[in-house]
């Protein structure tokens, strides 16, 4: 692998905010997942769980629900406004005040017609979806109490809502009491979080004294009780074939019910009876959704959970692991690795910092003495109530750049050994309003921009002022948004990659070409700094390297590709995020994920199915007369925890970035139930 010296990383205080809502989109087979800081993620299913897009936050927004129309998204929250979101151009499209006060839910009927939310007023408002919008339809009887959550029957002729201490059936006009909590709670109010409506007229609800109740819908009459916590469930999700319900509560487990026979000798009576729980949560579970093959889970932890239903699963495969889903899958750190420094994105803010140095040496493992602590140079926060997307740092250190969506900033920095100058560049170019991605050429002459329908803004950087140049346009036509882009360092070629696998993903500019179409979207790439071969990881943990000049994969990858990955690669369940090369050895492409970092060297054999994948300590045990037999060319690394970040500086030291969950979780609210020895 090679001995580098190491900056170990610990100062970026990375903090994701709690999972608040979650829409699961059974044709496309993705999920939307909004957090509390009023982002949204979408994540592709059928890929490994990639996270395609992220629509960033804003201070004012707060969401309480989301809900797939087709392929349109809506959300609503206690800003009392609907929004529906533009996919493409990752921003809110619209937004649309419902004048009921805050809104608690937002739902769609099966035949994607109608809207319906509830609100703070004690109204169900209906609108109905059109082409471009939604305009309002009619309100349904007021109720005295707010409207906490709603639940369409699939035929569309009926509307459950859950309220306090009761769930109303709209047209039916049933009303079923809710019982209020044991003991103490008598006296309190119990509010009914959650409703599903089921096609035979069955209602199930969640509440707060942690009953899941089933209701008939026909009559009003309580059918069953489940008593399933001491505090509130939250949430619930109902199967497509409506034959499983699954709760979320507020002490972090997921419990399923199903609609079986309770004996053997009872085959036709069947009823709902409580199957499974699943603890993989500490917090609030405030989200759920019940997919075909696994239940999809989130809340105040932060991290998303899909846990597989093994009965779905013919035999154990990687398919059928359980996956946490815990840091985005984009880089939210930027190295300068010519000055060595660092840029740390957060939603309001960003920071620079300025690494430590050291002239110690020692052997492999030592911590060498600092003669130069790392220094926080910088702190910028953010104009407006848009959250930061994205930002860059050039590898000079000398310009820093950001983006929200309805602007761009770009700074001049000036540093010396004990001061740092900022300038902001006052004119910009009309053109740039606002950016997916940014990046800079490695000579710092230019500021690349990826605008809308995947295209790219060049802009020339000079002392005095910023200069559009032209916009670089691909010639497939795809509308999606780019989210990776990396240049080569002679400043010859830019290559850029979205998520349309239909228009062949990654694309190269300089007018140049199209890489060969791959059905998995890019999580990472990088161009070689002398050989510009391009090195493409994609969400299926699948790697390419493809020579941009013939226009053609290279021999090694072709001799990659005929013998296979290693399944031990294959099978990790996080996606490379940053590809980066050692320039003193052109044969080493440095990639890493969460887990670990690899020094991949191509000079030396591939590993197949039958080789030790991970052998570093059995290198260190053989004899140098037996360790070239046992070499093969994936050299891991996992000494680090929980990586953002891993970079190579120019002065051959290694960068790694590291956030341990143990620091997230330290930062989280405690849990209304912590575990105690022997219970």
């Amino acid at each position: 692998m090679g001995e580098f010296k190491v900056h170990r990383v610990r100062f970026f205080d990375y903090m994701p905010t709690a999972i608040r809502a979650m829409a699961f989109n059974a044709h496309t087979e993705r999920l939307a997942l909004a957090r509390m800081d009023g982002s949204v993620e979408i994540f592709n299913f059928t890929d490994h769980y990639f996270q395609e897009k992220v629509i960033p936050g804003k201070d004012s927004r707060s969401t309480e629900s989301l809900c797939w129309v087709g392929g349109r998204l809506f959300s609503a929250g206690l800003n009392g406004e609907i929004t529906e979101y533009d996919l493409e151009n990752l921003r809110p499209k619209y937004s649309l005040e419902a004048y009921g006060g805050p809104i608690w839910t937002i739902i769609s009927n099966t035949q994607g017609t109608q809207l319906a939310i509830g609100c703070e007023d004690g109204t169900v408002k209906l609108f109905e979806v059109l082409e471009e919008h939604i305009q309002f339809e009619r309100n349904l009887d007021r109720q005295k109490g707010r409207i906490i959550s709603l639940s369409w029957h699939p035929s569309g002729t009926h509307i459950a809502a859950g309220m306090m201490d009761m769930i109303l059936v709209s047209t039916l006009m049933s009303m079923l009491l809710v019982d209020r909590g044991f003991g103490g709670s008598k006296s309190q109010e119990t509010v009914v979080w959650s409703v599903a409506f089921l096609s035979d007229h069955t209602v199930v609800s969640g509440d707060s004294a942690g009953k899941v109740q089933v209701w008939d819908g026909h009559t009003g009459t309580l059918v069953k009780t489940h008593l399933v916590t001491k505090w509130d469930v939250l949430a619930l999700s109902v199967s497509k074939d409506e034959s499983s319900v699954v709760a979320g509560t507020s002490e972090g487990t997921v419990i399923q019910f199903q609609f079986i026979a309770p004996t053997l000798h009872q085959q036709q009576d069947k009823e709902w009876v409580r199957t499974r729980t699943f603890k993989n949560h500490t917090h609030d579970v405030r989200a759920l959704a019940e997919i075909e093959t696994a239940i999809v889970s989130g809340g105040m932890d932060t991290h998303l959970v899909v846990r597989p239903l093994l009965e779905k699963f013919d035999e154990k495969s990687h398919a059928s692991g359980l996956r946490k889903i815990h840091f985005p899958h984009r880089n939210l750190v930027s190295c300068a690795k010519k000055a060595g420094l660092l840029l740390f994105q957060f939603p309001g803010q960003l920071e620079l910092w300025r690494l430590g140095d050291s002239d110690g040496h020692g052997k492999p493992g030592d911590r060498l003495p600092l003669k130069r602590k790392p220094e926080k140079l910088l702190l910028l926060k953010r104009k407006g109530e848009d959250h930061i997307c994205c930002s860059a740092l050039s590898s000079c250190g000398g310009w820093l750049a950001y983006s929200t969506v309805s602007c761009v900033r770009i700074y001049r920095l000036q540093t010396d050994n004990n001061n740092i100058s900022i300038t902001k560049v006052s004119k910009l170019p009309k053109a740039l309003r606002s950016a997916h991605q940014l990046c800079f050429s490695s000579d710092s002459s230019k500021m690349f921009a990826a605008s809308s329908q995947s295209s790219v803004l060049v802009i020339a950087l000079t002392q005095s002022e910023c200069k559009y140049v032209h916009t670089l346009k691909p010639k497939s036509g795809s509308r999606q948004p780019i989210h990776l882009m990396t240049t080569s360092v002679d400043g010859k070629w830019l290559a850029a990659a979205n998520s349309d696998s239909a228009h062949g993903p990654v694309l190269v500019f300089q007018l140049h070409c199209i890489v060969p179409v791959y059905g998995s979207c890019p999580s990472a790439m990088g161009i070689h700094p002398t050989t510009n071969n391009m090195t493409v990881v994609h969400a299926d943990q699948q790697l390419f390297e493809y020579s941009i000049v013939e226009k053609q994969y290279t021999d090694w990858s072709r001799k990659l590709q005929k013998q296979g990955l290693h399944n031990v690669w294959l099978d990790r369940d996080t996606p490379v995020t940053h590809v980066t090369f050692n320039p003193k050895n052109p044969n080493q492409v440095v990639l890493h994920d969460m887990h670990m970092f690899c020094i991949i060297d191509q000079s030396l054999p591939l590993p197949d199915q039958k080789t030790q994948f991970y052998n570093q300590m059995t290198l260190r045990s053989l004899s140098e007369q037996e360790r070239p037999s046992h070499l093969h060319a994936f050299k891991i690394c996992k000494t680090f925890q929980d990586l953002l970040c891993v970079s190579l500086l120019d002065d051959q030291s290694l960068v790694v970035v590291e956030r341990p969950l143990l620091a997230i979780t330290s930062q989280l609210p405690a849990p209304v139930r912590q575990k105690k020895f022997a219970t």
